[in-house]
């Protein structure tokens, strides 16, 4: 005799975030394949597209998901090591470098966001309230100059994005300019800043010229 037994709502939620993370997972293989169709993600993910639906109501959903997964799978883990870090400094370039490579390998995946630049600026403002606390042990060991704020961070990196993520710049050749540009946070003979105006807007733009460059 078939079991009736109705199933529990735990037992019901445990397969629904199952599908969920395998539509993710599929979604970061195929758009990154540079392929878009949802039916070839729901395929993918071996699911139906009603099930996709259910949990992603368009490609931008999924998208957003994608970028959530790869902050934390391939970020946080880094900033979760550093905590016992000595050398703080060091370890936000690791971070931006790896975050610039994400980007840089990630192409299939950015030309396929109807929205990137506001996905991208959630992503990112993640990762700046994440190394907080690094920043401010770089800050107190005297790695990095105090006038730096978390919020800057993602305008920070931003400005590595837009001339480092261009096609055709060869890995070297970011590392070097990534390390300059990291040499302008040194705390000796600092130039104090000026009062920051730059807002979200200002972040999606500069997002926007790189990744649909």
């Amino acid at each position: 005799m078939a079991d009736t037994t109705p199933r529990s709502g735990r037992a019901r939620r445990v397969d629904a975030r199952s599908s969920a993370e395998r539509i993710v997972a599929a979604g970061r293989t195929v758009l990154g394949a540079g392929e878009g169709s949802l039916e070839q993600i729901a395929a993918e993910a071996g699911v139906g597209i009603a099930t996709l639906y259910r949990h992603f109501p368009n490609r931008e959903a999924i998208v957003r998901a994608v970028l959530a997964d790869l902050l934390e799978t391939d970020l946080l883990p880094l900033i979760t090591d550093a905590e016992a870090s000595s050398h703080p400094r060091r370890t936000l370039l690791d971070i931006a470098t790896r975050l610039l490579e994400l980007i840089t390998e990630e192409r299939g995946l950015v030309s396929f966001a109807g929205n990137f630049a506001d996905a991208a600026v959630e992503a990112l403002q993640r990762l700046s309230d994440s190394l907080g606390p690094l920043l401010k042990s770089a800050q107190e060991q005297g790695e990095i100059r105090a006038d730096l704020t978390a919020d800057d961070i993602p305008q920070f990196l931003v400005m590595g994005i837009a001339g480092l993520a261009l096609p055709g710049t060869v890995p070297s050749t970011r590392a070097r300019f990534m390390a300059l540009l990291f040499d302008a946070l040194n705390p000796a003979s600092a130039t104090p800043l000026p009062p920051s105006q730059t807002g979200n807007s200002d972040l999606r733009t500069a997002i926007r010229n790189v990744t649909h460059s």
